[in-house]
This record gives C-alpha cells, structure tokens and sequence, in this order.
C-alpha cells in the first residue's frame, strides 16, 4: 500500500455537497394485524420505526475524500444511499452545489445521476449477472448520451477499462467470469463511465483480500488525482480511513458524534466513542494495552435512548447526558464534537 499522504483541509466556505439536518426513518410496522396489540385490556395500534439517520448535518468540498466510520448497523450505508438519493430523507435537506435535490423529481435529478455515482460493497450483487461487461459499461453512457456513437461507446469502453487494470479483451465475459478485485474494478469503471465529480463508495473494499483492497484503494485514489473526483467513504476499517482521508466523520446509532480533519481524529480524538474506536486499532511495540472498555450493549434503533445515544455505554456520563441530546460544536479549529462532556470541559 502506498504511503499516507497528507490531505490539506479543503475551505470550509465551498461545497460540493451539503447535508443540513437528514433524517431517514424506516416504518417496519408491516400490515394492519401485525401492527395490533393488546395493552391493559385495550386493543392498542403501535407503529415501530427503525431511527437509522437522525439529524445529520456536513458538508464536502470539492476534492476532498469525506470518510463516515462507525460500527456495524450505525447507519453508515443508509447515509450513503441517502445523500446519493437512493432513499429520500424524511426530513432535513440535500443540496449538490448550493441547488437542493433531495425534493426534485425521477426527471429532473437526471443532471445529478451523471454527476453522482455509487460503488457498492459487494461487486457480484450490484452487476448484472446477465449482462456482459460491455453492456453493463455502455448502458450508462448511452442512456446519458443518446446522440453518441458506437465508435465512440466503445472506445469510451475501452480506455475506462485500461484505466481500471481490466483487459478490454474481456469485454464479452459475464460478472462470474471474473474475481472478486476484478468485478470491484468493474464496478469502478461503470461508476467512472459518465465522468462523475462526487462518487458514494459504500465500503468498497471490506469484501475483498487484504492485498486486493491496497490494489483498489491505490485505483481510487489514482482516479482522484487524474479526474479531480471528491469522495465520500464509507467504511469500518480505520487503517483504511487514516490511509485515505481528508476527513473523518464519526457515526453512532445514526448520531454524527464527531466530524474532524483526518490527522486530528488520529492523534487527538475527543469523543469518548471516537477514542474508545481509535483504541481498538493493535499498535506494535505496545507493551500495555490501552483498549478502552466500553460498558452496556448497543442500543437497538428502534428504541433509541434519551438524551445522548451514547451515555449507556459512556464511562464519563452524568444527568445531564441522560435528559439532555447533545448539538455539535465547535471546539478547536475544525473539529466539531457532539458530547456535554467536552462542552463542560469534563474530558
């Protein structure tokens, strides 16, 4: 793998994309008799709700890689799929160059489809087993260029595939035809074919060999330096995040906790949930362990508690963290913190 590169803070004053306050909820009452209980004699309706995404608000700017870790089941992906417009928020806004999106109709994002792109965690799922690699690579281009040619199609075709390490010979094969570096690299290149700026990558990696993943990110991160490409990442693997990042932002329970430039994080996390993440990581030469023990189980989603999502499993935690639901702030340049703790100057 190639070595860290220092990642300059991109101005806080342009962006790329921005999310002001989403929230996405998921209904998973399922029909009228599932959704019917009886409660002190009285035959209740009770709706139960999946908080995936509450509250989430950044920005990216352009250029710069935004990467969101968190446990599994924190509501990383749905984010993703979220802000690319797969799922639409319940509430809150999205806007793509200071122009809101998440209210435009199937027509009218069309602009933004080639604008925005995807890459999904598991590269045989997310192509069609039935498509040839030529057609899954045309379809994006001739849909978004009707009046472009076959010449041009296929020498587009071509050149993306030479860039993504794929032989253009192997254009006629089918997804199970290929490894599984090699359909990721597949699926980089449909994402690449309509000359994106913003692309989502949805863990991207994690289903993939340790020495595969290096290939993958060292591809990524070539594409953003030869197309000017602005990312955000999603994944759980911290070497992969310290590797690759401008910055970092820090998810629990659907909850951003902290959003910090990618060195920061690493060497001052602030946090109590960012440092007990950041303790996990094994370090050579470590002669005592520093893991932070985390108290309590995971909260589930559909009951979230009180106040801060994190105070059940925080060692630093009062009253005020039990009533009161922590706000962002600012506390040092630009690292924002969601915690009564560091706001009281307690941690």
């Amino acid at each position: 793998m190639k070595t860290t590169r220092a990642h300059p803070v991109p101005d806080p004053g342009s962006h790329l994309l921005e999310l002001k306050h989403v929230v996405k909820h998921f209904d998973i009452s399922g029909g009228l008799l599932d959704q019917l209980r009886f409660e002190s004699g009285r035959l209740t309706r009770q709706r139960t709700t999946v908080k995936a995404v509450n509250d989430v608000s950044f920005a990216i700017a352009p250029g710069e890689t935004f990467s969101v870790v968190g446990e599994s089941g924190c509501g990383k992906s749905t984010l993703a799929r979220t802000t690319i417009g797969i799922y639409p928020p319940n509430h809150g806004q999205i806007l793509y160059r200071e122009e809101r999106i998440d209210n435009k109709s199937a027509q009218a994002m069309l602009p933004f489809r080639r604008r925005m792109q995807m890459i999904f965690q598991d590269p045989y799922a997310s192509l069609n087993p039935r498509k040839t690699v030529r057609q899954t690579l045309e379809e994006p281009v001739v849909f978004h260029n009707p009046a472009i040619s076959t010449d041009q199609v296929e020498a587009r075709v071509a050149e993306v595939m030479s860039q993504v390490g794929v032989d253009p010979k192997w254009v006629g094969r089918y997804p199970h035809e290929f490894s599984g570096g090699q359909r990721q690299r597949i699926s980089i290149a449909r994402a690449l074919m309509v000359d994106p700026e913003f692309i989502v990558a949805d863990e991207p990696v994690s289903a993939l060999d340790v020495s595969i993943q290096a290939q993958i990110l060292n591809l990524l991160m070539e594409a953003q330096e030869e197309r000017g490409l602005t990312y955000m990442f999603i994944t759980h693997d911290l070497s992969v995040v310290q590797h690759i990042s401008t910055r970092v932002a820090v998810m629990y329970l659907g909850t951003l906790c902290e959003l910090s430039p990618a060195q920061t994080l690493f060497e001052s996390p602030r946090h109590p949930y960012t440092q007990a993440l950041l303790s996990a990581i094994p370090r050579l030469g470590q002669k005592r362990s520093r893991h932070v023990r985390l108290k309590g189980e995971v909260p589930t989603p559909i009951h979230l508690p009180r106040g801060c999502v994190f105070h059940g499993r925080c060692v630093h935690a009062n009253r005020r963290c039990e009533e009161d639901v922590p706000k962002a702030r600012t506390v040092e340049g630009d690292v924002q913190v969601a915690c009564h703790g560091v706001e009281e100057g307690r941690l």
